[in-house]
Order: C-alpha cells, then sequence, then structure tokens
C-alpha cells in the first residue's frame, strides 16, 4: 500500500496514494488506522484525493477509524472524495455517520473545532 503520514499534535492525516481501496489495501490501511490510535492518534484525517475507486472492504477500513476514533472520543474525518466514491458512500448511507469534508485544510480545521469543544465540555 502506498500512502503517507503526516502525524501532528491534535491529529493524524493519512494520504492514500492508491487509485482503488479494495481488498488488496485495505486490510493494511485498517492496520495502520489501528495502530495510529493505539498510538494516541485519536483524530484521523483520510484523504482519498487520488483514490478512484473502494470496494465493500475499503468501506469497512472507514468504518473501523470512525468506530476507533468516536470511542476514544476523536474524530473522524474523511476528505478528498470524488464523486464516484461520494456515490458509494450514500448508497451505503455511510454518509450519515461519516464526518465527509471538501479538502484537507477544512478537516484539520474540523479537528481544531472538535477539540476546544472537547476543552469547553471539559471546562463545565
Amino acid at each position: 500500500m502506498k500512502y503517507l503520514i503526516d502525524k501532528q499534535e491534535k491529529y493524524s492525516l493519512i494520504t492514500l496514494e492508491e487509485e482503488k481501496l479494495d481488498m488488496t489495501v485495505s486490510p493494511q490501511l485498517k492496520s495502520e488506522l489501528i495502530t495510529l490510535n493505539a498510538e494516541g492518534y485519536y483524530n484521523i484525517i483520510l484523504d482519498l484525493s487520488k483514490t478512484k475507486f473502494s470496494d465493500s472492504s475499503g468501506l469497512s477500513a472507514i468504518l473501523v477509524a470512525n468506530r476507533l476514533c468516536s470511542s476514544s472520543e476523536g474524530l473522524f474525518i474523511l476528505t478528498g472524495v470524488n464523486e464516484n466514491l461520494y456515490k458509494l458512500i450514500k448508497i451505503s448511507q455511510l454518509d450519515t455517520i461519516i464526518n465527509l469534508l471538501p479538502s484537507v485544510q477544512e478537516a484539520i480545521d474540523g479537528v481544531f473545532m472538535h477539540e476546544l469543544e472537547k476543552e469547553m465540555n471539559k471546562e463545565e
């Protein structure tokens, strides 16, 4: 699997450099997501701007990431989703549970807003 990981203090950004998120790539992606979560990265952004296709195993990897982040009080954001992937996500009704944002920068801003909200809730 070809990918880049940018680990920051508040989040980790994974840029998938594969055209297909399928059963040949998904197990490695799941493993990487679990490792990041175990390392304390509870906010994960997955950039799929170079990915044109996904199958059910790819959607499963996305769901694993969302569950891991949610159970850690973190945030999982999917960004760079093309029209074909969006249709698949919508048909699967995952658009109701997955955070989708158009750009990496908006996803980063979303993570910082999430962190601010968590801090404000702790103060109350």
